[in-house]
């Protein structure tokens, strides 16, 4: 074979194109400075979950400088997966601003190739690559990204080709290196975000069990259970404690008012036909300043590609049968965008926390750009197949490009980011999120450098604050005194006052830790400790991961003899 024709057939070659290809998707970010978005606390996540990382708070759950300085359980409920792979870059040497941008461009690549992987695994090399194309230039990525800003859920649709491929592939070839493939997508996906998850796991499962008959191997189910589960497994560390703590922090802001689903279903205008492209926000009606279209593209695609399921079903039904069941995915979703779909939400009380029932376009995306690749599967006979190819991945490049750039840019430093006006709004965007419970509202004014005295007479020297922990030395002149640290309580703070456990007490409006101490010279130290749930989890975690290790040496083993 000659050199060009390996080239053309190694997946090499593929990366390599579509790398090329997925260039324009974030080429806008390759310059010095940063872009403004929606949630705009990507690189203010990254510099606390570094204080936490040279702190050896690991995992990192406590951050020390939002909630206005008095520290938040940001990574306890927060996806943290985007994050420690932007602190990896940091970690390398790269500014916090330019690790958010390498990860947000990492997500358009990795996503293209990983579409690729199912695509081509359903419809061939040439139908992997349009499928890849289309989910790369998807109008709602974009605005995922440089509107919204949302980079937890536009890292999830990367893994989502990655479980549907997994699971196809496990059970058609018996291949257990696939099972690794499904445990390490799916513990990503959780770790990137919970209600991509609980949106698309249902679809996964559907996905498994057509293919568990279509195969007639229902005896390799509990594989599959298995798989998943090692993935939870791998993940506990963040969705055990993220689920059982959700009573210690405030939620009841994240569901009302403008954040009632209520007020964000979206038209079929909006999603069908509308050419509309905006940077605002989400708003009542169809009035959104927000751009909420499937692409031209992607539904036409996958329109044609449900045709030719149908009229081909018997003589093509390897091709016909997944699209059908995509096309189903893509229409449930679509449905679940419309206010038609109003009585589904009213009944399933955990839909409230989805907010905006848009986000259902994630589903729509992956299964329309999964399917629009048929097309060169149901045509794999015509010779200008090829041509074919050509054509729709230009027209779906041209009609989309133009949306993968930010609205403005702005020439500014780490220093410039994290100093000034900007620093305060930083420690307090969304600071009613996750507040703990204890405080009875937000602080409007940035904690103290130091603690308070309440009480008495005393002194405090030697006061530091790390990422989950503060300390100082004590002088109390007075019989005792009281001290309030700037610091909210949260469950798992222990106080030692000269090395002894020492009560706390945060009856207070901002349930801040505070404590009494007698008379004479003394050293406190507070930290946040695991408590049984946070020390469950980890060591799930560590188990979870110890046995995928061996589990992964074992099928090496078995390759290779």
């Amino acid at each position: 074979m000659s050199l060009l024709k390996r080239l053309k057939s190694s997946r090499l070659a593929i990366l390599i194109l579509l790398f090329v290809i997925s260039i324009p998707t974030f080429i806008k970010m390759a310059r010095p400075g940063y872009f403004p978005m929606h949630d705009d606390m990507q690189a203010m996540r990254v510099l606390q979950l570094d204080r936490c990382v040279n702190d050896g708070q690991l995992p990192c759950r406590w951050v020390p400088d939002m909630g206005y300085g008095y520290g938040y359980p940001q990574f306890i409920f927060y996806s943290p997966l985007p994050y420690y792979s932007m602190e990896a870059f940091h970690l390398l040497g790269f500014s916090l601003l330019d690790s958010v941008k390498i990860v947000m461009s990492l997500g358009f690549l990795l996503a293209g190739m990983t579409m690729y992987l199912l695509g081509s695994s359903l419809w061939g090399r040439a139908g992997g690559l349009l499928s890849a194309i289309l989910y790369l230039y998807a109008p709602y990525r974009a605005s995922d990204l440089y509107s919204r800003g949302a980079v937890a859920e536009f890292t999830a649709m990367v893994f989502l080709p990655l479980i549907f491929y997994a699971i196809r592939e496990f059970i058609k070839t018996k291949q257990t290196k696939n099972l690794i493939i499904l445990s390490l997508s799916y513990a990503g996906l959780l770790l990137s975000h919970n209600l991509t998850t609980l949106a698309f796991t249902p679809l996964a499962a559907i996905w498994g069990l057509f293919y568990l008959y279509h195969y007639r191997r229902f005896r390799l189910l509990p594989h599959l259970i298995f798989s998943a589960l090692l993935g939870v497994g791998l993940s506990a560390f963040f969705i055990l404690p993220a689920f059982f703590e959700k009573p210690f922090v405030h939620l009841e802001t994240m569901t009302v008012g403008y954040f009632n689903y209520l007020a964000h279903f979206v038209s079929l205008g909006q999603l069908f036909f509308s050419s509309f492209w905006g940077f605002g926000s989400s708003e009542l009606g169809p009035y959104d300043d927000l751009g909420f279209a499937i692409g031209t593209l992607h539904w036409f695609l996958l329109g044609i590609a449900l045709i030719f399921a149908l009229l081909r079903f018997r003589r093509q039904r390897q091709y016909s049968l997944p699209v059908l069941l995509l096309g189903l995915f893509f229409i449930s979703s679509v449905f679940m965008t419309h206010q038609r779909s109003v009585f589904i939400w009213n009944n399933l009380p955990f839909l409230k926390y989805f907010q905006f029932p848009w986000r259902f376009l994630v589903i729509a995306t992956f299964a329309s750009s999964a399917a629009g690749g048929s097309l060169l599967a149901f045509t794999s006979h015509l010779p200008t197949r090829k041509w074919l190819l050509i054509t729709l991945s230009f027209l779906v490049i041209l009609l989309n490009f133009n949306f993968f750039k930010p609205q403005s840019w702005i020439n500014i430093t780490d220093q410039e980011k994290f100093s000034g006006p900007s620093w305060d709004k930083q420690m307090t965007i969304s600071i009613f999120d996750y507040l703990p419970i204890f405080a009875n509202m937000p602080p409007s004014q940035p904690a103290p450098n130091q603690p308070e005295l309440l009480e008495g007479a005393a002194t405090v020297t030697d006061y530091q604050k790390g990422s989950h922990w503060q300390s100082g030395n004590l002088e109390v002149i007075s019989d005792q005194a009281t001290i309030r640290l700037p610091l909210f309580y949260y469950p798992g703070f222990t106080l030692t006052l000269d090395n002894k456990t020492h009560p706390l007490t945060y009856d207070n409006p901002l349930g801040l830790i505070t404590f009494t101490t007698p008379q004479g010279n003394h050293s406190f130290h507070v930290k946040l400790e695991s408590t049984p749930i946070r020390r469950f989890s980890d060591i799930l975690t560590l188990a979870s991961l110890a046995c995928l290790i061996i589990f992964s040496i074992r099928v090496y083993n078995q390759k290779k003899n």
